[in-house]
């Protein structure tokens, strides 16, 4: 095909113009679509930008194809389940982040912009326009598959997309509920449908629980305080996170008759901190803890129901449980501290105190306190680390892991000597605080006679 290309940056791959787009040019298009469709299409995800090839090769921005199969589309009768066919085949070849602007576009133009009147935003911390629907509007007007897409969109935000995107979901489905209250409440109450009957709703002797990919939500109600009825939430919560359409941010609601929470001073006293608190009391259970955690730990991933000032990564509380155990829950406590967001998560400092408050300072709770320091901008030092650390046994401790300080870090943190000193630097700190700056001569000079050389190979 001798037509012109666009350069990308590892490749090439031809433009849909508008209006004036070689016929040839669409024909392909076209086909590549037909080939998405049938599953032939091929993508180079190790490319940029991403491209998707027909079967013969030829190559189309993803984007633009999913824009020319829309234009297609009549907008009474729309074709929703075609639609849906296609955009989850075009999705599941090059990923949501691929496709996002181009429905959320759509579903402005074709939903937002003819049905309602839209409004400017009056200050500067609504994200989205403020929408009513126009008086004239009729009924018979408004096509229920074009609002049945408008859901899928706003669903597959919430469900593909980082957790921010969530306020995209809500801002469509307010859309719809102007004009079809009933089909929300629908979402509501039963998700997508793309969830098996016995993870949307399961009911045992034990407990009750829901589970609404839609609007991300687990709802959990315990009918006794057994062991048995703990087995049984934690294989639900699994069995739940098992499900590849389940969203990877999600609240946990739980109500349980045990009012206990982990003894860790400033934790959210949530639903989801009662469950783990519960359930850790019960050692044959902490496997099934564990097999929680990791299926719930994605970095950038939030539980929902959470405030800011409080937000926590999925897992933290099986995570907390465990640490609170001892030292055999060090490696899944090291692996939640690596996959932290230093710049939002925080919880972890409140952790990683009463962790050291519960177990002094060993080399394997500094071990653990070296990645908690690597992972947020600074660690400040609970009040009492100063008294834990002042005597020979923890001391010995800290010097032991100075001397083998590279086999706590990760190997391409290894690479950078300076980076070793920041994380030496960043230890101290969460034990001394700015007492450890200046080669920690307050530290030194306050020391007991019998351990100041200690100190002082310490801060060397």
């Amino acid at each position: 095909m001798s037509l012109p290309k666009r350069d990308g940056v590892h490749g090439r791959y031809y433009l849909i113009h508008k209006p004036d787009t070689n016929p040839e040019v669409l024909e392909h298009a076209d086909q590549c679509i037909q080939d998405v469709l049938d599953g032939t299409a091929k993508e180079n995800h190790s490319g940029y930008p991403v491209v998707v090839r027909t079967q013969s090769g030829t190559p189309f921005l993803p984007s633009q194809l999913l824009e020319r199969y829309l234009s297609k589309l009549p907008l009474q009768g729309f074709p929703y389940e075609e639609a849906v066919i296609f955009c989850d085949a075009l999705r599941r070849l090059v990923g949501w982040e691929e496709i996002r602007y181009t429905l959320e576009k759509y579903i402005e133009q074709q939903v937002q912009e003819r049905f309602f009147l839209v409004g400017e935003r009056d200050d500067g911390f609504t994200v989205f326009p403020p929408c009513t629907v126009w008086p004239e509007l009729r009924p018979e007007d408004v096509d229920e598959g074009l609002l049945r897409f408008a859901c899928y969109v706003a669903v597959c935000c919430t469900m593909y997309g980082q957790s921010f995107e969530s306020l995209k979901t809500e801002h469509i489905l307010g859309l719809v509920s102007q004009l079809r209250p009933n089909m929300v409440k629908e979402l509501k109450t039963n998700g997508s449908g793309k969830l098996p009957k016995d993870i949307q709703r399961r009911k045992t002797e034990h407990f009750i629980a829901s589970a609404n990919d839609a609007f991300a939500t687990i709802r959990i109600t315990a009918r006794d305080s057994t062991e048995e009825c703990y087995a049984e939430i934690l294989d639900y919560l699994c069995a739940v996170l098992e499900q590849e359409e389940f969203p990877r941010s999600y609240s946990v609601e739980f109500r349980g008759k045990e009012k206990i929470y982990l003894p860790i001073p400033g934790l959210p006293k949530k639903g989801v901190n009662q469950l783990f608190a519960c359930a850790v009391q019960h050692p044959n259970l902490h496997p099934a803890m564990e097999r929680y955690a990791r299926l719930a730990m994605r970095e950038f991933e939030w539980y929902n129901n959470l405030p800011d000032e409080a937000c926590a990564m999925p897992g933290t509380f099986a995570v907390f449980a465990l640490g609170l155990e001892g030292e055999q829950w060090a490696p899944l406590v090291t692996e939640y501290l690596d996959l932290c967001d230093d710049e939002h998560s925080s919880l972890q400092e409140k952790f990683l105190h009463a962790l050291i408050r519960k177990f002094g300072f060993q080399p394997w709770t500094l071990g653990v306190l070296v990645r908690g320091a690597l992972s947020m901008q600074w660690l400040e030092p609970a009040r009492e680390f100063r008294s834990l650390i002042a005597n020979a046994e923890s001391l010995d401790a800290l010097l032991a892991v100075k001397r083998r300080f590279s086999a706590y870090l990760l190997p391409e943190e290894n690479e950078d000597p300076k980076f070793q000193a920041i994380a030496w630097q960043s230890l101290l700190w969460a034990i001394w605080g700015p007492a450890s700056e200046n080669g920690g001569s307050k530290v030194i000079k306050s020391a007991p006679k019998e351990l100041k050389e200690k100190y002082q190979q310490v801060f060397s």
